[in-house]
C-alpha cells in the first residue's frame, strides 16, 4: 500500500515547469546513487552518515529512487555536536530515520514538480512538502539548488539543509 501512494504521490507531481537548473538526461550512467554521492566530495558527510547507518545496500538497490542530498556545508549548519552525536553507534536507529526522510520511491525529475505544493511519502513512511514557486523548489523546507543528477537507479537533487523529523 505504502508503494502504491508513493507512485500516486509521485504521479501527482508530474506537472513540470521552468525554473530549476536541469542536467541532461542519460539513462545509460553506471553509477548508483551511493557511487555517484561518493564520487562528489560535496558529499562525503552524507556518505559517511549512510555508511554509518548502514543503508548503502538499500541505496544501491534496483529503486528507482529520489534522493534529496543534504551538502557538507549543510551537514556543518546543524547545531554544534548534533551530527557527532547522530553518528554514534547508540544512535543508528535516529540516523536511519533522518536518512530515509531523504528518500523517495520512484524517479522524480525537476520537470515533473508541478507548482504549488505537494506531499510525498519517504522512505520512512511520513509524507514531507515539496513546494514549487517562482522563487525555486523547496523539500521539507530545505532549498533545492541543483537538480536533476542521474544515476543508474534513480535522481539526487541537491538541497542546502538537512530535514529532520518534526
Amino acid at each position: 500500500m505504502k508503494t502504491l501512494f508513493a507512485s500516486v504521490a509521485t504521479a501527482a507531481l508530474f506537472i513540470g515547469g521552468p525554473g530549476m537548473i536541469a542536467y541532461a538526461d542519460h539513462h545509460e550512467e553506471k553509477m548508483d546513487i551511493v557511487d555517484t554521492a561518493a564520487s562528489n566530495e560535496d558529499f562525503s558527510t552524507l556518505v559517511t552518515a549512510v555508511k554509518e547507518a548502514g543503508l548503502v545496500d538499500a541505496l544501491k538497490a534496483d529503486g528507482p529512487y529520489t534522493v534529496f542530498a543534504p551538502t557538507n556545508a549543510a551537514f556543518d549548519a546543524l547545531p554544534d555536536g548534533t551530527l557527532d552525536t547522530l553518528l554514534m553507534e547508540e544512535n543508528v536507529g535516529q540516523l536511519q530515520e533522518i536518512l530515509k526522510l531523504h528518500v523517495v520511491s520512484g524517479k522524480i525529475k525537476a520537470k515533473d514538480i508541478a507548482d504549488g505544493t505537494t506531499d510525498v511519502e519517504t522512505l520512512t513512511g511520513e509524507t514531507i512538502e515539496v513546494t514549487k514557486t517562482d522563487a525555486g523548489v523547496t523539500v521539507g523546507g530545505a532549498d533545492v539548488v541543483k537538480t536533476d543528477i542521474y544515476t543508474s537507479n534513480g535522481v539526487i537533487h541537491v538541497i542546502d539543509s538537512v530535514i529532520l523529523p518534526e
